[in-house]
C-alpha cells in the first residue's frame, strides 16, 4: 500500500514549494529511487525542469520531460499521463489526486500556506484517509 507523506511548508511562496520538490527528488535519487514529479500544468513542468538544472550549485539531478526518454532518467516531470515504469516515489505538485498514485511505494504531497493549495491539500488528505492509506504529516 502506498505510504503518503504530507509536507506542510510554512509560507505561501510557490517558489519555495518548487525548491522543496527539487530537494526531495534529489534525496530520493541519491537513495536509488526513481521519481515522478506530477505538476498541474505545462508551465509548472517547465518551471520545475529549469529549477532542477540550477537549484544546487554543487550537484545536478538528471531529469526529463520527454516521455520517450523517461526510462533513462531517474526523474520524470509531467502534468498528465502515467509513467508506467516508475513505481518508487511520486511528488505531487498539482491540486488534484494523480490517478496513478496507488501504484507508487511513496507519495509526497507538498502543501504550502496559500489558501487554494491548502484547501486542495485538505481534500486530498480526506480522500486518502477515507480509503485507509497510511498518512504522515511533516510540518516544516
Amino acid at each position: 500500500m502506498t505510504r503518503i507523506d504530507f509536507y506542510v511548508l510554512p509560507d505561501d511562496q510557490i517558489d519555495k514549494q518548487y525548491l522543496f520538490a527539487c530537494r526531495l527528488a534529489q534525496k530520493a535519487t541519491k537513495q536509488g529511487h526513481r521519481v515522478y514529479i506530477h505538476t498541474g500544468s505545462e508551465s509548472q513542468s517547465q518551471q520545475l525542469d529549469e529549477l532542477l538544472w540550477s537549484f544546487s550549485a554543487t550537484s545536478f539531478v538528471p531529469h526529463t520531460r520527454d516521455a520517450n526518454e523517461f526510462s533513462t532518467h531517474p526523474v520524470y516531470i509531467h502534468h498528465s499521463g502515467d509513467p508506467l515504469d516508475i513505481h518508487d516515489v511520486l511528488i505531487n505538485l498539482s491540486h488534484q489526486t494523480p490517478e496513478c498514485f496507488g501504484r507508487f511505494e511513496r507519495l509526497a504531497e507538498l502543501v504550502n500556506q496559500d489558501e487554494k493549495i491548502k484547501l486542495a491539500g485538505r481534500e486530498r488528505f480526506k480522500f486518502y484517509k477515507s480509503r485507509g492509506y497510511p498518512l504522515q504529516t511533516h510540518k516544516l
